[in-house]
């Protein structure tokens, strides 16, 4: 065997191992998550000490159900085929939906601007394209102060087509640039828990646009925030009603 089939074979095993773990552990955090709940809503009014102690369990028991379904997802990504050209997908109520999950999470802290081509669109899987962007979005809203400004931005020209978030957040290192799509790579550990994140946001948004012909340029300063592009080409562009 060559060194280059036993390197595929033992990435062969992590994926599989992965994927076997996380599906797993899917079941009993479930179950977990729905006894807490329960708890919770015994001593709300009757325990207070106990229900903050709940609220704890249950918060951390949500954190690693979002861990395992993207851990779950990463795996999904990587042992399907690109995606072919397929139906093609309305971006723009993509974006929508969100853009009210972002105001949702940003509670009123953050303003939102968007510059949107309302009839572009994209051949590609729409769920997938979903999860990508929404990643690029969240983070933006985790990682910038309160009254930063996120831009958001759909369009295209003669060479391909760009979906961008831009924000005036903290900004990242340069060092550290590079890293940013590797899983469970954190610039700031201890922020980047707090916040909720998983550590795995930029590592899905990799391989849905690899496995759409795209790439991710990222450009950032620290204290002037960052910018985050999706570049498609331009084969991939639809016109949509």
């Amino acid at each position: 065997m060559s060194e280059r089939d036993e390197l595929e074979r033992l990435h062969k095993m992590r994926q599989d191992f992965v994927a076997n773990v996380s599906h797993e552990l899917r079941t009993p955090l479930t179950v977990i998550h729905g006894y807490v709940e329960i708890l919770l809503s015994s001593y709300q009014s009757t325990d207070p000490k106990l229900y903050e102690i709940w609220q704890k369990v249950f918060d951390q028991a949500k954190r690693m159900e979002s861990l395992v379904a993207d851990l779950l997802l990463l795996s999904k990504l990587e042992s399907e085929e690109p995606v072919s050209k397929q139906e093609p997908c309305k971006i723009n109520e993509i974006i929508e939906r969100i853009l009210q999950d972002a105001k949702d999470l940003s509670q009123g802290r953050h303003r939102f601007t968007l510059d949107i081509d309302q009839s572009l669109g994209l051949l590609g899987e729409a769920s997938e394209l979903h999860s990508a962007f929404s990643n690029l979005v969240m983070n933006a809203v985790y990682y910038t102060p309160q009254q930063g400004e996120i831009f958001i931005s759909w369009h295209a020209d003669d060479k391909a087509i760009f979906f961008t978030v831009k924000d005036t957040g903290m900004g990242i290192p340069t060092k550290d640039i590079p890293r940013l799509t590797e899983r469970f790579y954190r610039v700031d550990k201890g922020r980047s828990r707090q916040s909720g994140g998983t550590g795995l946001g930029l590592a899905i948004v990799k391989h849905v646009l690899m496995r759409h012909e795209a790439k991710l340029d990222i450009q950032s300063e620290l204290g002037k925030g960052s910018i985050f592009t999706a570049i498609f080409p331009i084969e991939r562009k639809a016109v949509i009603g």
